[in-house]
């Protein structure tokens, strides 16, 4: 189970109905839409069920599912990241999402790098994937310095469009550990 975690700048820990506000605004920022699509997340009610019916349950069964990130010096929610029980994939995948402005400052990495470690260290993970449109050079980007590669195209169920997949490996995964 992983409950918390603690950077050198953040906590991440379990997105919970508290986040509902948060959750909002960021499902509703214009590359969220782009990226990562719609969900019709239209006020905080929408926000409250969503987290109750798509986050909560992994977190539940698993013991790990999508995570607030929260900088430490001002306790502000900047974004999300996840290792996801995703339909259509094999093994558990990495995903995130920022506020604007947060992009660019290394958090996602920060975030990202030390729940993949976690993901290992702690559940025992020996894979993680990721996906990421053709066209969110950003995310693969991020996905590349965080050691993950490119194994090929994939179209998810009940989707449509052909997305990248990554892959790293447990060996692989040194620079961080």
């Amino acid at each position: 189970m992983i409950s918390k975690i603690e950077t050198e700048r953040l906590w991440l820990r379990p997105t919970n109905t508290e986040d509902a506000a948060f959750i909002y605004r960021l499902m509703n920022t214009p590359k969220w839409i782009q990226y990562i699509g719609d969900r019709k997340i239209n006020s905080e009610q929408k926000a409250v069920d969503y987290i109750q019916e798509k986050m909560m349950p992994q977190q539940d069964r698993l013991g790990y599912s999508n995570y607030t990130v929260i900088r430490k010096s001002d306790q502000e929610k900047m974004g999300t990241c996840g290792l996801y029980d995703r339909e259509g994939l094999a093994v558990n995948d990495i995903g995130f999402a920022f506020l604007p402005d947060y992009e660019g400052m290394g958090y996602a990495f920060e975030a990202a790098s030390n729940l993949m470690r976690a993901g290992i260290q702690t559940i025992g993970l020996t894979v993680i994937d990721a996906i990421t449109t053709k066209d969110n050079v950003a995310s693969q980007k991020l996905l590349e310095k965080l050691g993950l590669s490119v194994i090929g195209d994939i179209t998810l169920p009940n989707d449509d469009e052909e997305l990248l997949h990554y892959r790293i490996k447990k060996e692989d995964f040194q620079f961080v550990l």
